[in-house]
This record gives C-alpha cells, structure tokens and sequence, in this order.
C-alpha cells in the first residue's frame, strides 16, 4: 500500500505525455522515457498532481502504441524497464504521481496470446479473442464497424473465421467473456502496481465486452446523441448498441477496483460513447469500480458556454445518483488542438487559451491537461506526405487524422527541432510546426505574461481551494456566451465567471462575493452587484459563508 493521501486523485490536475512527441534524449528522433526524466521538473513546475504517460509498451506501432505487444516489457524506442523505474522514483522525488495507459479491450495481433489463438480453432488461447464464422454467404457476422473505418471483421485462413477489431486489424478484440482472459489482464496491471506506479489511464474501457450473440447495430437516429468520430466516418452512422458498452463490463471493472485497492492505485477511464453520462456514473460508482473517467463531451467543435454547461450538468446529475467522479478535458493526442478548435477564426488567441486554462481547472472534478495546452499550442498542419497516422491516411483530406496534435514539444525556440531532440542525421518523427516556435517553453517562460505563467499562478491559487478541487457546482443565469457557476465546500462558496466571447459584457453576480483570484486580473471588473467581463475575462469570488 503506498503511503499518504488515498484520495489525491479527487480534484487532481494530470498532465498528459504523449512520449513520441516529448522529449528526445537519444537523438533518433523519437520521444523516449529518458526524455521525459529530463523534464520533469518542469512539469512539477506547473503545479500538477500526476503525470499520466501514454504508452510506451513493446509494439509494432501500427497505433503507435496502442497495440501492445507485450504489457510488461517498454518498447527499445523509448528505453528499458530501468529507465522507467528511474522516471518513477524522479516523478515521486518531486511530488509526482504517476499514471500509465493500459490498454485492455485489445492488444496487438503481434502478442504472443493472439498469435497463438489465429492457429487453430483448438489450441490453449483459441477463445481469447473474438472469433466467429462467417454467414452463409461469407460475408461477415454482423454489420459492426471499425472506428478507423470499414468492417470491424477481418478474415483469418487458416481458422475460417472472422475476428473482430474494433479499431485496426492490427488491434484484435480480446473475448471479455472468457473469464481466463480477464485472469490474465488483471495479472499485468498488478504487476505495474507492484512496480509503484500510482495509477492508471484505461484506454477504450466501454469497448471491453461485445454482445455475445453478436447481433447487428441499429441505424443512427437523425437527430440524436452525437457520435464520438467525425461525421464523413460511417462509424457514425450507427448506434453502437450491441459492439461496446455492454452491462457486463460493470462486473469486470468490479474485480479490476479489487486489484487497485489492494496497491493503493488510482484510475481513470476513457468513454467514448454516443451517450457518456450514465456509463461514466455507473464506471465510478463510489468505491466500486474506476476511480474517475472522462468522455469526449468537451473535445468536440462546439465550445459554446452553452454547450459546456450542458455537458457538465448532464453529467453532474448522473454523478448524483451514483456517487462518482467525473474528470475533464479539452484536448488530448485523439483531437484537434482545443486552441485551433474553439477558436474564432482558426487561430489561438491568448487571452482565450488563458481563460480556457483557468476554465478546465474550475469544473468539478478532476482534469486532464495535454502536454502543450499550457504553451496555448495550435494544431499542426502536417502535409499528406509527412503523415503518420492511419486514421488520417484513409479520411484524407476531409479529416487529415491525429498527428496535427502530436507533433514534437517546441522547448527551445532557437536551438535545432525546438530543443525537442540532439538528433542531427535524422529528423523528428513528425516535423515540429513553425507555428510552434515562437510559443516555445523558453519563450514563454521569458514572458511573465504568458499563457504559461498564467497556468502556473492559477494552478498555484488553485492549491488553496478546497471548493474548486472538492467542492459541488451550481450553475446561474448569465448572458448568451457566459458561463456562471458557484462551487461550495462546507460554508465556503466560490463563484467563477468565464466569458468565452470576445466582446466586453456585463454579468449580475449575487451579493456579498469579493474579489479572490490569481493575479494579474484577467480582463475583469467588480462593481457591487455587477461584473464586467473584457473579451474571453475570466473572474473569481470569494463569500465565506451561505447568505
């Protein structure tokens, strides 16, 4: 069991690395786990909680690492186990937990247990993965989709069967209903927790179970939930009924909260669902399953204020019955930049990167920040011929897939790469965005007016607290393009206003509130019952008891 606060996760701010993209400390181009060690203390520097670190697991990298090969061992491109365990005792060193990707509802079709099962319909591991015969005319079973497009079935000769593959074919489907498989899943998270990690990112945790009489999914319904991949995918075209979100998932995750609590760790999972709420309550019912999960319900186009409200309080009120715990983001390394996405007119804007900074961090629950969000990066335009990703190389170019937020750290404006590798024959793995440089981690630093700054004091004044790390959320009447919300802990109450637009407006705030936010004041205004927002002002209050 480790030592100190069991509950840090509640209200925690956790810093995305994507490690190909980092921090390369060899010089092939690559991101590697020695990279990461160098810059940690810059990360604790921002006043984070916990790192979380994508994979970096023995893998072909068709999926660039999530489709693992081998849960134990760390790939050669990013080091060896020794240099992980120096990243986990450097983390800790300096007040960092840290979390890992794990990736569970499928594995590469490189790992030994999948190689084994596609010999034979009768052999030790044959029903590990989702097999099923074709229909009489040979077509697949059913009409499921892959997200990455076309069938989620591929063909296997020398079974004469079908496996499923909810993302790649390179990414087959474990059979969650074969009791062994889960045995042995839950073996390789035991042994990171032995190893001292303090917790874990499980990858695509609503797709770990698929209907067992692997009926068809139903149509879409024009004008229902939104679905979770861009809308020239097919895969939208679906409900997705029957291939993910099955109700026999909550046992699983009932044995896998087992294993965590008897090490002492953490969880947080990712729900990728039409309809995120009531899965994300059920998945974090209190003490029985994930600790906290997330959704896709804030990495989307819409960033209106009236869009974010209804998200939150959508979940909020499925988090009610269950007692569970939501946590928040805007970007990750699946989604174009929150900078470029919700921007006006394409292009990052300062003082809206801050006030989205000062947002992420002021909804309850916890939250997730993606490596160069602080730095307000934009997404990256890499051209077709640079590309990496196989997501983006078949909807090209009407969706030009995920590599425009994965290119590589801008640290150092001045030096080769932006600092971001020594290599000098080789070139970075994707190319570093000239948009980048002049937002590098030097520059900002130089500047103490910075979207880096900026994060840093109001993650600092964050600390303090305790209504925006645990307090509850009660949203009020505000303006078109405000959001408005009072966060209460015990007799605390705080109120946070964000104008998401770029016109001043004046906003009616309740009586009795002073000022109480981190300094210098972003573009805000308090006049007894009034207060006047600047373009994208951000401004807090503080009232140390009820009225």
């Amino acid at each position: 069991m480790r030592q100190g606060d069991s509950h840090w996760w509640r209200g925690a701010v956790i810093y995305q690395i994507y490690p190909r993209s980092f921090a390369d400390a060899n010089g092939d181009g690559i991101g590697d786990l020695r990279g990461i060690v160098q810059h940690l203390p810059y990360v604790a520097a921002l006043g984070v909680d916990a790192i979380w670190v994508s994979p970096f697991f023995r893998s072909p990298m068709k999926d660039f690492g999530y489709d693992v090969a081998d849960y134990r061992a760390v790939d050669p491109i990013f080091g060896t186990l020794a240099d992980f365990d120096r990243l986990l005792a450097r983390a800790h060193q300096l007040g960092l937990k840290v979390m890992i990707d794990q990736v569970l509802s499928h594995t590469s079709d490189q790992h030994a247990w999948f190689q084994q099962s596609r010999t034979s319909r009768r052999n030790p591991r044959a029903d590990w993965y989702v097999w099923a015969d074709p229909q009489p005319d040979g077509t697949p079973p059913n009409n499921w989709l892959s997200v990455f497009g076309g069938s989620a079935w591929t063909w296997n000769a020398r079974r004469r069967q079908y496996y499923l593959h909810s993302f790649l074919a390179e990414q087959p489907d474990l059979n969650f209903h074969h009791r062994p498989v889960q045995d042995a899943l839950l073996k390789e998270v035991a042994f990171w927790c032995a190893r001292g990690v303090d917790g874990f990112r499980f990858d695509a945790c609503n797709h770990q179970f698929h209907d067992r009489r692997l009926r068809s999914n139903p149509a879409a319904r024009r004008g229902g939930a939104v679905s979770t991949v861009q809308a020239d995918n097919p895969y939208a075209l679906q409900q997705h009924r029957f291939d993910k979100s099955q109700p026999e998932n909550l046992a699983f995750l009932q044995r896998l909260r087992q294993v965590l609590d008897r090490h002492g760790a953490a969880s947080i999972g990712e729900v990728g669902d039409e309809q995120p709420a009531p899965l994300m309550a059920r998945y974090t019912e209190a003490g029985k399953r994930l600790h906290m999960a997330y959704s896709f319900s804030l990495v989307t186009r819409e960033g209106s204020a009236e869009h974010i409200r209804r998200e939150v309080q959508t979940l909020e009120h499925a988090l009610r019955r269950t007692g569970g715990w939501g946590c928040w983001a805007m970007s990750n390394h699946d989604s174009v930049r929150v900078a470029t996405r919700w921007s006006a007119r394409g292009r990052p804007d300062a003082a809206q990167v801050k006030m989205l900074q000062a947002l992420l961090v002021s909804l309850r629950g916890s939250a997730c920040v993606y490596q160069g969000e602080e730095l307000g990066l934009p997404e990256a335009d890499v051209p077709f011929e640079q590309l990496q990703d196989p997501y983006g190389r078949a909807f090209w170019p009407e969706f030009k897939g995920r590599d425009g937020c994965r290119t590589p750290m801008p640290w150092q404006a001045a030096r080769p790469h932006a600092g971001f590798s020594t290599a000098r024959r080789s070139k970075p793995w994707l190319p570093l965005s000239p948009a980048h440089t002049p937002l590098a981690v030097d520059r900002q630093l130089a500047d103490a007016d910075s979207p880096l700054h900026w994060l840093r004091r109001v993650l600092a004044w964050r600390r303090g607290q305790s209504t925006l790390r645990l307090g509850d959320i009660r949203f009020l009447d505000a303006p078109p393009g405000v959001l408005l919300f009072q966060r209460r802990f015990g007799a605390q109450r705080q109120l946070c206003a964000f104008n998401l637009g770029s016109r001043r407006v004046t906003v009616p705030v309740p009586a009795g509130f002073t000022v109480d936010e981190p300094a210098p004041q972003q573009a805000a205004t308090w006049s007894a019952r009034q207060l006047r927002l600047g373009r994208y002002g951000v401004a807090f209050g503080r009232r140390a008891a009820a009225a």
